[in-house]
């Protein structure tokens, strides 16, 4: 399934606590799509929508990364990698810009950092990687290791 509309809005936390589990939510705009199926469909909100979608071309699951590479930059940046007051703007870069490391906090942001977010905000879809894919990367792998941990003592 593809939500088609992930932003920080659709991410709740379960309790106020440090160690909160994460809920995604508003699924009005979900749509079941197979492993070689693709939509046409153009939903989703502006700064948080994938290059093929704007583009009006067929689109899978990689939507979905593409929009948590989004808000990936945002919490590790505190702005959107395409922002802009006219939406044509946020549509021309998001469609034609590469992704900006060149400012502050990124200085203090470690590479595999930045990797993830250049990973997940890869314009073309087929070379995006999926979700498995990216917990296979370094900057997972310390949460992966806590989870495992925690897996174990319950």
């Amino acid at each position: 399934m593809a939500h088609r509309d992930l932003k920080p809005e659709n991410i709740l936390m379960s309790s106020d606590s440090d160690t909160s589990d994460c809920k995604i939510v508003d699924f009005g705009l979900s749509k079941i799509i197979g492993p070689s199926q693709t939509s046409l469909d153009p939903f989703g909100t502006l700064s948080y929508v994938a290059p093929e979608v704007l583009l009006q071309k067929p689109y899978g699951k990689e939507v979905d990364v593409w929009s948590l590479g989004v808000i990936t930059y945002l919490l590790l940046a505190r702005v959107l990698p395409y922002d802009d007051e006219d939406e044509r703007e946020i549509a021309r870069q998001t469609i034609q810009d590469a992704v900006d490391f060149s400012f502050s906090p990124w200085e203090e942001k470690s590479k595999a950092a930045q990797d993830i977010c250049r990973i997940m905000l890869e314009k073309n879809r087929h070379k995006r990687p999926t979700i498995e894919e990216l917990l296979n990367q370094e900057w997972f792998s310390k949460y992966k290791k806590i989870n495992d941990r925690g897996q174990e003592s319950s």
